[in-house]
């Protein structure tokens, strides 16, 4: 066997193996061999690994000292399949992103200072740049507070989020189709790419209220054919190809909200709907509320903005409630910045054993 050092840490909903990327294999083919192997992918309880059987605890970030002026840590985030020994490394992940920082700062690659300590990380997957605050009082992480996130029990420290050019994350365009609407498969949607590649669709659209739960939708077999057909063919419309094997774009529904949220939305991940919703998703939803004649836009309840063009909005999802703040040029309507709370947490730091035929 060999032994590869990782911290598992939870990092806002999501879970899993954080690595320094000196310690893994340069070679890409090697390096998702090892990771696929150390989740013990190619089961559906990862029972041969350290996954946790689902795709929101299958996540795996890779960080390094980032060598990009403006830059202080290089974050790369693998998406590796439950049940296919697949890694996906096109998106970014807003929630392992809560733990970039503290583990960055625990393992010495950034130096601490009281009572926070700010960063730039550069999300390798999308080339885009994110500002994170990390609570670090006498120069050390802190993990305790009394900020709650739905979908994760008890409370945390905050971890500040804000994400700084997350337009066109992987198409380079926050409009992939030049267009505010399109049609696929006769249902009009939005295609949006902030933060993260999605597919913008009104729940009713299906035949859907928009508040069915995650176990539900994901056992109206015929319902989710239907969803990855249309996912597929947005794929194509957005450039990205054939997206059979990616988890880009995303797939939101979305639906009026209830009293004092902008928005309802059910986000999938893509072949499963999250019991919450991802940060990056949370922020591409925000975004399009704020963008007339997109899908979300007709759909939000809108607070009204500030004199600078800031205004709080609400996502409602299954576990409850996420904020998300939105910056918006006054006159040109440009989203400027997108910023989010979420909290982190270290479970365990040791090694990971592979077998030496796979490593």
């Amino acid at each position: 066997m060999s032994k590869i050092p990782c911290v598992l840490m939870r990092g806002g909903t999501s879970r899993g193996p954080f690595f320094l990327s000196s310690d893994l294999p340069s070679d890409t083919a090697a390096r998702d061999a090892v990771l696929i192997a150390a989740m013990g992918s190619g089961h559906p309880l990862q029972i041969d690994g350290i996954g946790g059987g689902n795709p929101l605890t299958s996540k795996v970030a890779i960080v390094a000292p980032s060598q990009k002026p403006g830059t202080d840590i290089d974050y790369l985030f693998a998406q590796v399949s439950v049940e296919k020994a697949l890694v996906d490394t096109a998106p970014n992940c807003g929630n392992m992103l809560a733990a970039v920082g503290p583990f960055a700062i625990e393992q010495g690659l950034i130096a601490a200072t009281d009572p926070e300590t700010r960063l730039t990380i550069l999300n390798v997957n999308t080339g885009k740049r994110i500002e994170a605050t990390v609570q670090t009082p006498g120069g050390v992480v802190n993990y305790e507070g009394d900020m709650a996130i739905a979908g994760v029990p008890g409370t945390a420290a905050p971890v500040r989020l804000a994400f700084l050019d997350a337009a066109g994350s992987k198409t380079g365009k926050l409009l992939p189709t030049d267009a505010l609407r399109d049609e696929v498969q006769g249902i009009p949607v939005t295609h949006f790419d902030m933060a993260v590649a999605t597919v913008l669709i009104a729940a009713e659209s299906f035949g859907k209220t928009g508040y069915e739960l995650p176990a539900e939708l994901d056992a109206d077999l015929a319902f989710m054919a239907r969803l990855e057909a249309l996912r597929l063919q947005s794929g194509q419309m957005m450039g990205l190809g054939d997206v059979t094997n990616m988890v880009i774009p995303k797939p939101i529904l979305l639906s009026r909200p209830t009293e004092g949220a902008t928005i309802n939305a059910r986000y999938f991940m893509p072949h499963a709907c999250h019991t919450a919703v991802a940060i990056t998703g949370a922020v591409c939803i925000a975004a399009a509320c704020c963008t007339e004649g997109t899908v979300a836009h007709d759909l939000a309840v809108l607070p009204d903005a500030d004199a600078q063009g800031r205004r709080m909005l609400v996502i409602e999802h299954p576990s409850g409630r996420t904020p998300v703040e939105i910056e918006q040029d006054p006159e040109t309507g440009e989203i400027r910045r997108a910023s989010v709370i979420r909290t982190a947490r270290s479970l365990f730091e040791g090694f990971v054993h592979i077998r030496d035929n796979v490593a």
